[in-house]
């Protein structure tokens, strides 16, 4: 089994700063891609960001120029730095993991999810 752990969501003005953190553990052979997913009420969840482990980046065109993913794959945590954060960013923001398990499997893995509210 894997699990994923996130942490760093909460409550900030417009034009502030958040980082989210997310680490996995369990039965991990190697992590392929790293992700944030995000999904506001009554909207379908999107990408945010991901990151494979090679180091190649996608960003949604809403986060980008504010957004940066960035990966410690030796700690196999991935990081979100959020910063000129909009009021439309508030989402619940989740955690993505495909791994390649000890057993040879590959499946994707999902946080529990952290909310991110954006008001002032």
């Amino acid at each position: 089994q894997v699990q994923l752990v996130e942490s760093g969501g909460g409550l900030v003005q417009p034009g502030g700063s958040l980082r989210l953190s997310c680490a996995a553990s369990g039965s991990i052979l190697s992590i392929y891609t790293m992700g944030w997913y995000r999904q506001a009420p009554g909207k379908q969840r999107e990408l945010v960001a991901a990151i494979t482990s090679g180091g190649s980046i996608n960003y949604a065109d809403s986060v980008k120029g504010r957004f940066t993913i960035s990966r410690d794959n030796a700690q196999n945590t991935v990081y979100l730095q959020m910063n000129s954060l909009k009021p439309e960013d508030t989402a619940v923001y989740s955690c993505n993991a495909r791994v390649i398990t000890r057993s040879l499997r590959v499946s994707d893995y999902w946080g529990q999810g952290t909310q991110v509210t954006v008001s002032s």
